[in-house]
């Protein structure tokens, strides 16, 4: 026996429960402390708790920013959803605003023409290779329009329809050599004929020609149409911008500038019917 204690192994054991009745004397003296054992294997265990708990948190940060972002994206959805209502709406409003601003600016003309009867058209296609500023409308023989009836703008006269289709009518502007129409100084009533030219078109005017030499005419009068031919009495044409003298036939002309700006038109309306409607063609024929 007395070789026992002298052996290695006794001294491992007696080193061993030494060990463990110190630490149990010293949980003892911090009172509050966990049991010896217990805390040890808190100690051995705790890698592998913190470990547990960061992948726990990590998939319950995932699963939360995937829910989060997945409702964002819902909102966004429906966010994009009313913005496109709201600017579909705000295009129907200023389309009717339009609209209502377009034949708000007719009805002084309607007032003062009672006879005349409307069609409302817009400008769909332009010809680039018309230097007289041709157009073509979205109305045509569908909606009851004619060869040669007249077409305005709130502003003053643009032309005549030269072609039709059923759905569709090419417009020849005032600006166009093919138009000849009898016009007016709305101040004097001095008469002569409006006809369009190459070289007046690449400035924006047409002719007010053959006025007599002792007409009054002067620098800013307003010409109108005198009611001869394929248009009614009174519209407005353009703005007298120049006076010269004509030494063919002895008279003087006065080159006119438009209301109507023929670059910008979007919509016009046509003059369907009128009392007297049916003189002569454009041409003058």
């Amino acid at each position: 026996m007395r070789f026992f204690f002298r052996s290695r192994q006794f001294k491992t054991i007696l080193s061993v429960f030494l060990v463990v009745v110190i630490l149990a004397l010293a949980f003892g003296f911090a009172g509050s402390r966990m049991a010896p054992f217990t805390d040890i294997a808190g100690i051995i265990t705790a890698p592998f708790r913190n470990l547990s708990t960061a992948v726990n948190n990590g998939i319950k940060d995932f699963i939360s920013t995937y829910k989060g972002g997945n409702d964002l994206m819902v909102t966004n959805t429906e966010l994009s959803d009313e913005l496109n209502e709201l600017r579909k709406k705000s295009a129907e409003y200023d389309e009717m605003k339009s609209e209502n601003e377009f034949y708000k600016n007719y009805l002084g003309i309607k007032e003062k023409n009672e006879d005349f009867t409307f069609c409302p058209a817009t400008v769909i296609s332009r010809d680039t290779t018309d230097p007289f500023y041709g157009f073509t409308i979205n109305k045509g023989l569908a909606s009851e329009l004619k060869v040669n009836d007249p077409v305005i703008t709130d502003e003053g006269l643009v032309g005549f329809i030269s072609e039709i289709g059923s759905t569709t009518a090419k417009v020849t502007t005032i600006l166009s050599s093919n138009l000849t129409l009898g016009a007016l100084d709305s101040r004097t009533a001095d008469s002569g004929i409006l006809k369009g030219n190459l070289q007046l078109a690449q400035k924006g005017m047409c002719r007010f020609s053959n006025l007599a030499r002792s007409s009054s005419i002067a620098i800013g009068d307003y010409v109108v149409t005198s009611g001869e031919g394929i248009f009614p009495d009174g519209l407005l044409v353009g703005s007298i911008k120049s006076i010269g003298n004509d030494d063919y036939n002895y008279s003087i002309y006065a080159d006119v500038v438009p209301f109507v700006d023929f670059s910008s038109i979007r919509k016009v309306m046509v003059i369907t019917s009128f009392e007297g409607q049916g003189g002569l063609n454009p041409a003058g024929e």
